[in-house]
């Protein structure tokens, strides 16, 4: 089993603390996992110590999670960082294409889903 300095880091980003308990507990035994519950927070996080991977809602208040992705892809140390949103959301394949996220899955999360994603950005790393 990979240590925690082996394991690959993903970034959930939720303004709901039981989503991301959801994502932390599912993750957690194959990741690190880092969370933030607002746009702002997470640009902090992922500008300090960018992450493999960014799971990132897309309401939230303030900044939502597409001016969050572009933000991300606008800076040069955070642009290669897959963006995969949760939504509750259907269709929002343009919206999620335009702000330069790589796809996207409805909540309530499907575990399996969401690793299949997970595995296919991160190409398999753990």
């Amino acid at each position: 089993m990979p240590n925690d300095a082996q394991k690959a880091v993903i970034l959930a980003v939720d303004d709901a603390p039981e989503n991301l308990d959801v994502v932390r507990n599912l993750l957690a035994p194959r990741f690190t996992v880092k969370a933030a519950t607002n746009g702002m927070v997470a640009l902090k996080i992922a500008g300090k110590q960018p992450p493999d991977l960014v799971l990132l809602d897309i309401q939230m208040p303030g900044m939502d999670g597409y001016e969050v992705c572009r933000q991300l892809k606008a800076d040069p140390a955070t642009a290669a960082i897959p963006v995969v949103f949760l939504t509750g959301e259907s269709g929002v394949d343009a919206e999620v294409a335009a702000a330069g996220g790589c796809g996207y899955t409805t909540k309530p999360v499907d575990p399996a889903t969401l690793l299949q994603l997970i595995d296919q950005h991160l190409g398999g790393a753990e």
